[in-house]
């Protein structure tokens, strides 16, 4: 269903109200959560209100935004509060982010008080956090019992998912792990935890046929999942750092930064599985380096419209996204995260000042970057959490010519860049964004040469979501914008005509033969992690054989992924029966660690095999 209308809420209130369902009603619960999309949904300051029955109301109070107890959500029916409405609505509703804890946030947030968002991530949705501090002894060094407790039950949780499937994985198995998120919360797992709520709101999103799901995002946020809590469970010792690394944290934290000067790049719209929504504008310093203002709150795709041109404060100053875009900042006492998000505390101050256009100084530099460092640079930080990233990470920044639509394929174009074909796609699905219908229209243009900004899409075919275009260096057919736009265009928030496009492109002297989107070797190990994930043990164990697969395999070298793929199915269907004939049920640690393996190496495969086509040799 539809998460539109509803307040988050806290992960552990809707664990404990779908526990306390009988096992009767919890058969129920999926079905349950289906019709109640139907409901209406009313807000009157903070209580949403949504009628179920002539006789059943729902009430979410939220004083803080959020509902944060058992109690906050109440039911007028006849089994409230062991009532599957309750719990429909809990399962239904955007997972909460947790406030920090006593036990595992004792560092103050030096912003103080700030009226610019918190920015969850675009990509993973996933909450930044900031470094606990752990008074246990050895916690520097080896995990304690508390943290390995947790990691077990976040294992167990996850490899319930892995067994079970997509289209098994209902709100029962998501309450399971919105649990054990819970519990490694308390345990200052912050990493893992963020990972398991991701996992849990990615199954609502397949289970729900939101068109914003994405079945390599829910893999891979199940991947992260698995590895960390494998990790933890059986550590037996280690460097600090890689510890702290896997534990994660809690808070962002904001450090001094002195004087900035800033030049708007490029705003992004942002709207997430977990009900977030707002703008990220992308700045960069005279050094290069890549920094992020925000406004992103629970909400839906009309606050992701409003937000662009909603002023934020950044210290005594307000600007908007969209003019940020195309102008600068001066920025004294700044307070700047990890990752690169400005903080807007008591004690900034800024002004606005002028920007530059892509081509000038030091936009232009991001550029003269070779293709194939940037996508070396890009693979490189895959590895890290996302709230450990810098601003940008994950970011291109590439001069191309547009030669038509790819052959075989919707909603992709196909371009030529430093002699590569590269494959241009839809940043973001929802049509309340102008991707798609950019993109088309940008492809009804060959010889149309274009200066991008784009969000690397790895594998064989060199592809790029492209979330900003504009003007590039250089004679040839370009796009004729207004002056005001300063030779570039946000292609989520702003929309191209036909008048923006020159008159004639004349077709590039480039000749590139019509070809299929790879389904090579590394298609065939994604296909099988992806599939487990889709159906689980049943779909695995009734694959049939995997002998021609595992034979191409071998024949390319990936003999290892073959190994991978041969044992996974064999887990899968390894499966004793009891003196009845009846087939027990499978060993879930097993099948977990077996496709936790072939899912960090098809990873590492993907990740030398982008380098690769990306290299300068190609």
């Amino acid at each position: 269903m539809s998460t539109q209308g509803l307040p988050p809420v806290a992960p552990d209130v809707t664990a404990g109200i779908i526990e306390a369902l009988t096992p009767r009603l919890r058969k129920r619960l999926d079905a349950a959560i289906d019709k109640l999309a139907a409901y209406p949904v009313s807000r009157d300051g903070d209580t949403v209100r949504i009628t179920v029955g002539e006789d059943a109301e729902l009430t979410l109070s939220i004083p803080t935004g959020s509902v944060t107890r058992a109690e906050d959500l109440h039911c007028s029916c006849l089994l409230a509060p062991a009532c599957v409405h309750r719990a429909a609505a809990a399962a239904s509703a955007p997972v909460a982010d947790a406030e920090p804890t006593p036990e595992t946030s004792n560092t103050p947030d030096p912003q103080g008080t700030s009226s610019t968002t918190e920015t969850p991530d675009p990509n993973t949705a996933t909450t930044p956090h900031q470094a606990a501090a752990s008074t246990e002894p050895g916690a520097g060094t080896e995990p304690t019992g508390a943290e390995r407790a947790a990691a077990d039950a976040l294992w167990t949780a996850g490899a319930a998912i892995v067994d079970a499937g997509v289209d098994t994985a209902g709100a029962v198995l998501q309450a399971g792990l919105l649990r054990a998120a819970h519990t490694a919360r308390l345990a200052g797992l912050h990493r893992a935890s963020a990972a398991a709520v991701a996992v849990a709101t990615g199954l609502r999103t397949a289970r729900a046929g939101d068109p914003a799901y994405r079945l390599t995002d829910l893999v891979a946020a199940l991947r992260e999942l698995l590895d960390v809590a494998h990790l933890l469970r059986t550590s037996t010792g280690g460097t600090a750092p890689a510890l702290d690394a896997l534990r994660g944290t809690s808070r962002r934290a904001y450090a001094p930064a002195g004087s900035l000067r800033l030049y708007g790049l490029f705003t992004e719209p942002v709207l997430t599985a977990r009900g977030f929504a707002g703008a990220v504008t992308t700045t960069v310093d005279p050094t290069g380096t890549l920094r992020t203002i925000g406004d992103v709150a629970p909400g839906g795709a009309d606050r992701a419209g409003g937000a662009a041109t909603r002023a934020i404060r950044v210290g005594d100053t307000s600007i908007d996204p969209v003019a940020l875009t195309r102008a600068g900042l001066v920025v004294s006492g700044a307070t700047v995260s990890a990752g690169g998000r400005l903080g807007a505390g008591q004690g900034v101050r800024a002004a606005r000042a002028g920007g530059a256009a892509w081509t000038d100084e030091p936009l232009g530099a991001l550029w003269d970057v070779p293709p194939a460092t940037q996508v070396d640079r890009v693979v490189g930080h895959r590895d890290r959490p996302a709230d450990d990233r810098p601003a940008g990470a994950d970011l291109v920044f590439l001069d191309v010519t547009v030669l038509g639509p790819t052959p075989g394929a919707r909603d992709r174009v196909h371009a030529v860049c430093a002699g590569f074909d590269v494959h241009l796609l839809v940043a973001h699905a929802d049509p309340a964004f102008a991707y798609r219908d950019n993109l088309r229209l940008l492809a009804t243009c060959p010889g149309l040469r274009l200066r991008l900004i784009g969000r690397l899409e790895p594998g064989a075919d060199r592809a790029v979501r492209v979330l900003a275009v504009g003007v590039p260096l250089g004679e040839g057919p370009t796009l004729r914008l207004a002056e005001d736009r300063l030779g570039r265009v946000d292609l989520g928030l702003d929309r191209l005509h036909r008048a923006d496009l020159p008159a004639a492109a004349s077709t590039p002297a480039v000749t590139v033969a019509a070809e299929e989107l790879p389904a090579g070797p590394l298609y065939l190990m994604h296909r099988h992690v992806e599939r487990a994930i889709s159906g689980g043990r049943p779909v695995l164990a009734l694959a049939g054989s995997t002998a021609a697969d595992t034979a191409r395999l071998r024949r390319v070298g990936l003999a290892t992924g073959a190994t991978l793929v041969e044992r996974l199915g064999q887990v899968a269907a390894g499966r004793e029966r009891d003196v009845f004939g009846r087939l027990r049920a499978g060993d879930n640690d097993l099948l977990s660690a077996a496709w936790l393996a072939a899912a960090v190496y098809s990873q590492t495969v993907e990740g030398a095999l982008t380098r690769a086509v990306w290299s300068a040799e190609q």
